[in-house]
C-alpha cells in the first residue's frame, strides 16, 4: 500500500537517488547518471520501504548489467569510505546503501565466496543483515564458517553482522533454516565484545531464541556468567536486554537471574485515583510492603476490552527498585489515547493487575469511560 509522502521526503529521496547515482557515475565512466535517477524516481514514491530497496536494485542492474563477478569491480569502485571505526553504537549507516545488498543476492546467489566478499564490504557502509540470509539459506556451512573468521573482525560492523544476520526473528528478514543452536559457538566469541553495538545485537538474538527455547537461553547465559569473559556491567545490562520478554511474561529462572525472587512474600494495593476516560489518563498508585530492602522489579498489567467481547492484556513497566523499611509507593498516569491507529481502546469493563518480581500480586476492575 502507497504511503503519502511530504515535499521533504521527495526531496530527501531525490537528493540520495542523486547522491548514489554520482557514486556510480565516477566508478564506471559508462554509467548515465541522469538516467538512472530519472528511472528511479519514476516510481520510488509510490512504493513501501523494502520495495524501494528491490526497485533500486533492479534500476542498478539494468543500468549495470551482469552476474557478480561482472558488476562487483564497479560496486565495490563506487563504495565510499567505511563507516567511522572509531564510534562504537549508533552508525547503522546510510539507508540508501541498503538496495546493494538486494543487487548482490540477485546476480550473486551462484558466486557464494565472491558474494560474501563483497557484502563484507558493503555492511561498513550500511547493514547487510537482510542480504546475507538467503546465502545462509543456500550455503548454511559456508557462510557459517566465514562468520566464524568475521567474529575477530577488525570491522564491528562486519562483527554485529554475524549475530544480526543469523538471528532467529530478524524484523523484516528472510526466514533461515537454521536450528537454534547453529549461531550459539559465535555468540560466545561475539558476548565478550568490546562495542555496545555489537552486544545490544547479541542480546537481541538471546531474546529471540527465548521465544522458543528459554532454557537454552538461560543456560547460555549463565556459563558467560561464570566465565567472566565481559565487563560485568555490560554483562548485566546485556542479560537484562535479552530477558525482557520473559520478565513480563513472569519466567521464574529469568527473574532469579536478574535478582529478583519470585517467591517473596510481598504484599500489593491498589488505588485507582479519578475516572478513567478515552483520551484521559488511567492513575493509581501502589503500596508494597515486605520484609527489608528486598529488591523488586514492579510492572503493571491492563487488560483491555477488544471488540467481540475478548480482551488484551498488555504489560507495562513500572519501576525497578527495593523496598525501604518494608515498604515501597508508587504512582503511575498511563495515558489513554484515543487517536492511536495501532490499538483502538473500546469502552467498558477493564482490569489493571499489578506484577511483582514476575508474579501477579493484586487486581482490581475499573470501568474504561468513552
Amino acid at each position: 500500500m502507497a504511503q503519502n509522502f511530504s515535499l521533504k521526503d521527495q526531496l530527501f529521496n531525490a537528493e540520495k537517488t542523486r547522491y548514489l547515482a554520482g557514486l556510480f557515475a565516477g566508478a564506471d565512466a559508462s554509467f548515465d547518471a541522469d538516467a538512472f535517477q530519472t528511472q528511479v524516481m519514476s516510481r520510488l514514491l509510490d512504493l513501501e520501504l523494502k520495495e524501494r530497496m528491490a526497485w533500486i536494485a533492479e534500476c542498478l542492474q539494468q543500468a549495470v548489467p551482469g552476474d557478480l563477478p561482472e558488476v562487483a569491480p564497479t560496486l565495490l569502485r563506487a563504495l565510499p569510505p567505511p563507516l567511522d571505526p572509531t564510534k562504537t553504537d549508533d552508525d547503522f549507516g546510510d539507508f540508501i546503501f541498503a538496495p546493494l545488498g538486494d543487487w548482490v543476492v540477485s546476480v550473486g546467489l551462484d558466486h557464494p565466496d565472491q558474494a560474501l566478499d563483497v557484502l563484507e564490504q558493503i555492511t561498513q557502509r550500511f547493514s547487510m543483515e537482510w542480504a546475507i540470509r538467503p546465502f545462509l539459506n543456500e550455503y548454511p556451512e559456508q557462510v557459517l564458517a566465514r562468520m566464524e573468521a568475521w567474529c575477530a573482525h577488525d570491522s564491528y560492523h562486519v562483527r554485529r553482522l554475524v549475530s544480526e544476520g543469523t538471528r532467529p526473528r530478524l524484523p523484516w528478514g528472510q526466514a533461515v533454516g537454521l536450528e537454534l543452536s547453529d549461531p550459539l559457538p559465535l555468540l560466545d566469541r561475539l558476548h565478550a565484545d568490546g562495542t555496545r553495538y555489537v552486544t545490544r545485537s547479541v542480546a537481541n538474538h538471546l531474546n529471540d531464541i527465548t521465544k522458543k527455547d528459554p532454557e537454552l537461553v538461560l543456560d547460555r547465559l549463565q556459563v558467560w556468567a561464570e566465565d567472566a569473559q565481559q565487563d560485568r556491567a555490560e554483562l548485566e545490562w546485556m542479560t537484562a536486554h535479552t530477558l525482557r520478554g520473559l520478565v513480563k511474561s513472569g519466567h521464574p529462572r529469568a527473574m532469579k537471574m536478574l535478582g529478583f525472587d519470585p517467591d517473596a512474600d510481598i504484599r500489593a494495593d491498589i488505588t485507582i485515583t479519578g475516572e478513567a476516560r478515552i483520551g484521559g489518563a488511567l492513575e493509581f498508585d501502589v503500596a508494597l510492603s515486605g520484609a527489608g530492602r528486598q529488591p523488586v522489579l514492579v510492572d503493571y498489567i491492563v487488560h483491555f476490552q477488544r471488540p467481540g467481547g475478548k480482551t488484551s492484556a498488555k504489560v507495562h513497566k513500572l519501576k525497578q527498585a527495593a523496598l525501604k523499611e518494608g515498604a515501597l509507593t508508587l504512582s503511575k498516569r498511563h495515558k489513554l489515547k484515543g487517536d492511536a491507529t495501532t490499538f483502538k481502546l473500546v469502552p467498558g469493563a477493564h482490569r489493571l493487575e499489578i506484577q511483582v518480581n514476575g508474579q501477579v500480586r493484586t487486581g482490581v476492575d475499573f470501568e474504561l469511560l468513552a
